[in-house]
């Protein structure tokens, strides 16, 4: 079972569906003991660091989910991925999880902010869809996939079983489904069968 972690930030509707699409048990809660035995946590985010973070941290959960991060396989998806970063600088100085080293900065402002529509992985090789204007700062070592958008921003981060996805690969189409299908056949150990 996928437990995405409920803290009333996010497109949960659409990433609980597209789970379930992939033949995935999904539960949506916000409730520790539930959390807990879960084999994976799924963490989204829509909106503003600062709020997103505030609201997490009124669930309770902060510390919660920082250990669950070192005992199962744990994704973040756009501002959920960034929230698994040390900080943010959008509206000021925020501190986040601190699940994965780096930093959340504006990117730059010679391109056109949000970063929105569909964009080129360089590794993948194929289009995903971003709505962002943050992204992350992070050891190279940790990106498993980027985009060029002003400069190189991290799409795919990954250390151990913590994952970060800064596009949706709930608004992703095919594309989005075949990454979420190797998230959690890479991660997870899954068996479920080809799309």
């Amino acid at each position: 079972m996928i437990a995405i972690v409920d803290y009333g930030v996010g497109n949960i509707a659409n990433v609980e569906r597209v789970l379930k699409q992939l033949g995935e048990a999904v539960i949506v809660t916000n409730d520790a003991e539930l959390l807990e035995q879960a084999e994976a946590l799924v963490l989204p985010g829509v909106g503003a660091y600062a709020p997103a973070m505030e609201r997490l941290k009124e669930t309770g959960l902060v510390d919660f989910l920082k250990e669950q991060a070192e005992k199962k396989p744990f994704l973040g998806i756009c501002l959920g991925m960034q929230l698994l970063f040390e900080s943010s600088d959008e509206d000021g100085l925020t501190e986040g999880l601190g699940i994965l080293p780096g930093t959340i900065e504006k990117l730059p402002s010679d391109v056109r902010l949000p970063h929105m529509g569909w964009h080129q992985l360089t590794n993948h090789g194929e289009a995903v869809y971003f709505v962002h204007s943050y992204g992350a700062v992070c050891d190279p070592e940790w990106i498993v996939d980027a985009v060029e958008y002003g400069r190189l921003v991290p799409a795919i981060v990954q250390k151990g079983q913590v994952t970060g996805m800064q596009f949706h690969p709930e608004k992703s189409g095919e594309v989005g489904l075949k990454l979420l299908k190797e998230w959690r056949e890479t991660t997870c150990n899954s068996t479920q069968q080809s799309i």
